[in-house]
């Protein structure tokens, strides 16, 4: 990642060896903000990270691994050194969440081309359905602990 812009928010990531999961997600979008509220709910061990994708470092990680920064259609989940997206991008942060959120992975026996119409539908609606921000709000101090970038 020597590519990637240093964060600049005070929480730096922790060392390389560590390499936590990270959601990188649309900061101005209603349904993919209650996202990440949930998943900070969940992590009861504090193990993920976030960025939003309107941040240098978000940004930088969209173009990294070829996902358009004019609109943020999917979010991007980085877990162990890989990358996800789109519905599996959902099923590999509530796999990481353990059980009964495990269960989720129940979604892959959809063949591919239907999990990737279904999250089209949604993505595509996404501020039609649920809202949009004006900008980024103001992260909650949770969360404020956990953003990078």
């Amino acid at each position: 990642m020597t590519d990637l812009p240093e964060p600049t928010h005070p929480c730096q990531p922790p060392s390389p060896g560590a390499n936590p999961p990270l959601i990188v997600f649309d900061g101005v979008c209603v349904f993919c903000s209650g996202f990440v509220q949930v998943v900070i709910r969940l992590d009861r061990k504090s193990r993920f990270r976030f960025a939003t994708a309107q941040s240098p470092f978000g940004e930088a990680l969209f173009r990294k691994h070829g996902l358009p920064t004019d609109s943020y259609e999917t979010n991007l989940v980085l877990i162990g050194g890989a990358a996800f997206t789109r519905l599996e991008s959902f099923v590999a942060v509530m796999a990481e969440l353990g059980w009964p959120w495990r269960a989720a992975r129940m979604l892959l026996i959809l063949p591919r081309p239907l999990r990737d119409w279904l999250y089209d539908r949604i993505a595509k609606n996404r501020y039609a359905l649920f809202g949009r921000k004006d900008s980024c709000e103001i992260p909650s101090a949770e969360l404020r602990g956990r953003l990078i970038g």
